[in-house]
């Protein structure tokens, strides 16, 4: 019989029902786990569920019945694949779940942000703005139409194709744009400099690694339109939050949406966080994965992959 925990369930809101693995098994979740109680928590477990839970090294070495990690999210960074592979521990990842939820988070930020939506928002409750202008409308900030702009998008897996479905339905032209200081351009890319240039909104959705850590920092900014925004919903290290801040109030780029951030959650010291009350800039706590629909498949195919392995069979093995 498998023991399965899940160390931080509550990742998963409460509403949405997980579905039971239809083999004998013993079923246990927990709300959340810090690095301190892993052992003691999981030791029993033949399969483990983490989503953000870090399980290095050092702590899966101490887990000797461990025969499965499955992640309840796409990214894998949380989880050493490494030595998973070399003591035969299968690792799976959710997939495509989010080809809808994410895009459409993307483009609401867009909207939001061409529009300057937040900033205007804020004039009206400014209520002497509009009183002092005397007439039916006021115009305090740029409004830029979506239709006929340039979205550059870093990462074309998923996602990032999905999201250029949307805006070419929007009208946009879309660059996908190649990898930061490669030599040469595969088929369909453009150079990661070019890409940065022409956009008038760029978006990520590249994994966290070594090579793409800060990959959007000053430098960065300073070859980006005066005009042009920047979407995050990949993640907050892609991105060095200070070099954004200081893009944003000096009017280097115009404005930016965010949805990650380098520690998770956010502290009340984080620069962003300090800085919310920006008119171009739009916060929200890594929700773009989240629409209901997203989530309900996440745990479909969550236990789907813990049953594959179960039966002996490959489904999202990583």
């Amino acid at each position: 019989m498998h023991n399965i925990v899940f160390l931080d369930r509550k990742t998963i809101p409460e509403f949405i029902s997980i579905p039971t693995p239809e083999f004998e098994h013993h079923w246990q979740a927990f709300d959340k786990t810090s690095p301190n109680q892993v052992i003691e928590r999981a030791k029993d477990a033949t399969i483990i569920i983490t989503n953000k839970v870090i399980l290095n090294r050092e702590l899966i070495e101490q887990l000797p019945h461990l025969q499965m990690i499955a992640i309840a999210a796409t990214g894998t960074n949380n989880v050493d694949l490494a030595y998973c592979a070399e003591k035969g521990i299968a690792v799976s990842n959710i997939r495509g779940y989010a080809d809808k939820t994410v895009p459409e988070h993307v483009v609401a930020m867009i909207f939001a942000l061409r529009r300057n939506l937040l900033a205007y928002h804020n004039d009206i409750k400014n209520q002497q703005i509009w009183q002092q202008c005397e007439q039916f409308c006021f115009f305090t900030h740029p409004i830029k139409d979506v239709a006929n702009s340039t979205l550059g998008i870093i990462g074309s897996g998923s996602l990032g194709s999905a999201i250029k479905v949307l805006a070419t339905a929007l009208g946009m032209k879309v660059l996908f744009a190649e990898r930061k200081g490669a030599t040469s351009c595969r088929e369909g890319y453009l150079p990661f400099e070019q890409v940065l240039a022409e956009s008038d909104i760029l978006t990520l959705h590249c994994p966290l690694t070594e090579s793409t850590t800060n990959l959007i920092d000053t430098a960065e900014f300073s070859q980006m339109k005066p005009e042009a925004i920047l979407i995050n919903t990949g993640r907050g290290g892609l991105v060095n939050e200070t070099a954004l801040v200081e893009a944003l109030k000096s009017g280097i780029i115009a404005g930016a949406g965010v949805d990650v951030f380098t520690q998770e959650p956010a502290p009340n010291d984080n620069i962003l966080v300090q800085n919310a009350d920006l008119p171009n800039l739009i916060l929200t706590p890594h929700v773009a994965w989240g629409s209901e629909s997203a989530i309900t498949t996440l745990v479909n195919q969550l236990i789907s992959n813990i049953t594959a392995f179960v039966e002996g069979k490959e489904q999202n093995r990583v």
